[in-house]
């Protein structure tokens, strides 16, 4: 997740900074709105909307040439390393995101989903610039991949509102019933918001609060054009990535009043908790922090509210 700077920056780099003043902090005790673990009284399990898996199987499925082995950080994070984390905490299904170390070759994903049927779905990456690419997405979804992401190079964004190949990708997500995922700075939101309105009815989820934060600061300027999305009924932000957000520190709950915002206008039917795995457990971060924001710190959240930020709303959108 590049952080928000004048250049796009790389996923190493990006890591760093998240990772820069990260200080062990104990967490404070669960709040009396907490919610019991997804398992009991035979309730599903909790959705994980972002993690990315890769392996170091890099004969059978090779990286880009765009990237080297030692891009891969950590070296390996397969579905078995995934469940390890998040089995404790009563998450049982996630959406893989496409790694970036893959770019356009989508089947680690793809296998991974076939071997664990019912436990992920998916969001591909296209070129949207190939002829083919309405094809591409046809096959994809037909594969079980519920999302695509859209990731801007500097500038790039402002372009996406003449682009013909960015238009059969907005156009073919709508009628097949996936969700268009940009990855993207605040200074892009403005883009995304003209593409909502030029393709009404297209399911947009814009990851980890559009990386506002990422400076240290949650700016409520950049945090009031995020918000503006919520006039497209469409629209779903994932409240993700606590690790490299605000203060940066466990348990994370600088980020609160940005989710209660959040919460407040989009509601809570269209919020979604994702962890960002691997990037949430290194260092001092953790798993169990993350989820524990939602589910135990956000006072504001009803019972009914964290069940839809922590399952339903994924469910809705990656699953249904």
């Amino acid at each position: 997740m590049p952080a928000p700077t004048a250049h796009r920056l790389s996923r190493r780099e990006f890591q760093s900074l998240a990772l820069a003043g990260a200080t062990a902090l104990a967490l404070p005790a669960a709040s009396a709105r907490a919610l019991p673990a997804a398992e009991e009284a035979g309730s599903p399990g909790w959705i994980d909307a972002h993690v990315h898996v890769w392996t170091p199987d890099t004969d059978r499925y090779p990286i880009s040439s765009n990237f080297k082995v030692s891009d891969m950080q950590p070296p390996s994070f397969t579905p078995e390393q995934l469940f390890a984390h998040c089995k404790p905490q009563g998450v049982d299904r996630i959406v893989l995101i496409q790694m970036s170390f893959y770019e356009f070759d989508n089947n680690y994903m793809l296998d991974t989903m076939a071997a664990h049927p019912g436990t992920f779905s998916g969001v591909g990456i296209v070129d949207s610039k190939a002829a083919d690419v309405a094809a591409k997405i046809k096959t994809l979804a037909s594969k079980g991949v519920r999302g695509l992401r859209i990731h801007p190079k500097p500038g790039e964004a402002a372009e996406w509102i003449r682009d013909e190949g960015m238009a059969t990708l907005w156009k073919t997500a709508r009628e097949n019933g996936v969700a268009v995922c940009p990855l993207i700075n605040p200074s892009d939101l403005p883009h995304v918001d003209a593409m909502c309105a030029k393709f009404p009815g297209t399911t947009v989820v814009v990851d980890h609060f559009a990386r506002i934060g990422m400076t240290g600061e949650i700016d409520p300027d950049q945090l009031s054009a995020l918000c503006r999305l919520a006039r497209f009924p469409d629209a779903h932000v994932k409240t993700s990535a606590f690790y490299a957000l605000g203060k940066k520190e466990p348990p994370y709950v600088d980020l609160l009043p940005m989710i209660r915002r959040l919460a407040d206008t989009f509601g809570p039917d269209r919020l979604m908790w994702a962890s960002d795995c691997p990037y949430q457990v290194q260092g001092e971060h953790t798993y169990a922090a993350s989820i524990a924001l939602i589910r135990d710190h956000a006072d504001f959240l009803s019972s009914g509210d964290k069940q839809a930020l922590l399952r339903n709303t994924a469910e809705k959108v990656f699953f249904a």
